[in-house]
């Protein structure tokens, strides 16, 4: 899969406060529970089965409506955003999730699979809709691959959500004196392989490279906490994710004794539930049922309870992203 399905930003600002606990044994054994593979078991996460008494159930497709199940593509190791506990989802998206079934009167039906591969499981109607704290960008909605700018499908329609950035994740104390994008010029840096926060360091290698500066030894893995296992080890000086994850892990990995964030966050920009642009009804409904949890306070709690109230939108836009 390309560059075009990746779950990161595409835009520049610091955001979002610092992420809150649970303890993550989580961010480095979750390769086990929720390891990016086609073959865990579903996981069903909104109350509601086809119930027409729900407030917005009339906005949903027909088929839908009669299925009373949403099917939802995630790649749920990325904690705090989706992640796996005692064999169930949980997390920020499944949460809201949780909020829209309520007002839609469906369940949201999360299947675990790789990160990569969730668009192709949209295209191909494996999924109704994504949410895997993928952001929208105009590359998505087009189609396009944002390495080499060409034509690779149809593109998807997202219902914004939320807003994060990437941050630079380093070991506690930070040893290597890592200050931003710059200092990791020469260095290796490890991450999840086929994200948006791969593309900042290959931009930042070009940058590197122009200011006569040796390239990033970068190094890509399939999950999230294969790439912090490497900066645990002190195998790599830095690990590039999204805000509220990198926060989420220098809080809680280690008791809070392995990582700390470092510099400002980079390239903010939202994240959208994806949806098939043949969909629109379905896009239109999840939009509602949005503005509906906004207003009625639901969505607050979530990104409270999350300790993320700073990534609030103050309403839903569909494809907001640039």
């Amino acid at each position: 899969m390309t560059a075009s399905s990746t779950r990161r930003t595409t835009a520049a600002h610091p955001r979002l406060a610092a992420v809150g606990a649970i303890a993550v044994a989580g961010a480095l054994l979750l390769t086990g529970c929720g390891d990016h593979t086609d073959k865990s078991g579903s996981d069903s996460s909104s109350s509601g089965s086809g119930s027409s008494s729900a407030p917005l159930a009339a906005k949903l497709p027909a088929d839908v409506r009669k299925a009373g199940v949403v099917k939802v593509g995630s790649d749920i190791a990325y904690p705090p955003v989706e992640f796996m506990q005692s064999g169930k989802a949980v997390g920020i998206d499944p949460d809201i999730a949780d909020a829209l079934g309520k007002q839609l009167g469906v369940r949201f039906e999360f299947d675990n699979g790789k990160f990569d591969n969730l668009i192709v499981g949209l295209q191909a109607k494996r999924y109704q809709v994504l949410m895997s704290a993928m952001n929208d960008t105009k590359d998505r909605q087009n189609g396009i691959d944002s390495d080499n700018g060409h034509k690779v499908g149809n593109g998807v329609d997202f219902v914004d959500y939320f807003t994060a950035g990437t941050s630079i994740l380093v070991q506690k104390g930070n040893p290597k004196g890592v200050k931003s994008l710059d200092d990791l010029c020469g260095k290796v840096v490890a991450l999840q392989k086929g994200t948006t926060s791969e593309g900042i360091a290959k931009a930042q290698n070009k940058k590197c490279t122009k200011d006569g500066k040796k390239a990033i030894d970068l190094q890509t893995f399939d999950t999230d906490p294969e790439a912090l296992l490497r900066l645990k080890q002190g195998a790599s000086v830095a690990d590039l994710n999204d805000f509220p994850v990198a926060a989420y892990n220098a809080k809680t990995s280690g008791g809070g004794k392995d990582f700390e964030v470092v510099g400002d966050q980079i390239e903010a920009g939202p994240y959208g539930i994806a949806v098939s642009k043949d969909n629109t009804r379905l896009r239109d409904a999840l939009q509602a049922a949005m503005a509906a949890i906004i207003k009625n306070g639901e969505y607050g709690k979530i990104l409270a309870k999350w300790n993320v109230t700073q990534g609030a939108v103050t309403e839903s836009k569909i494809n907001g992203g640039s």
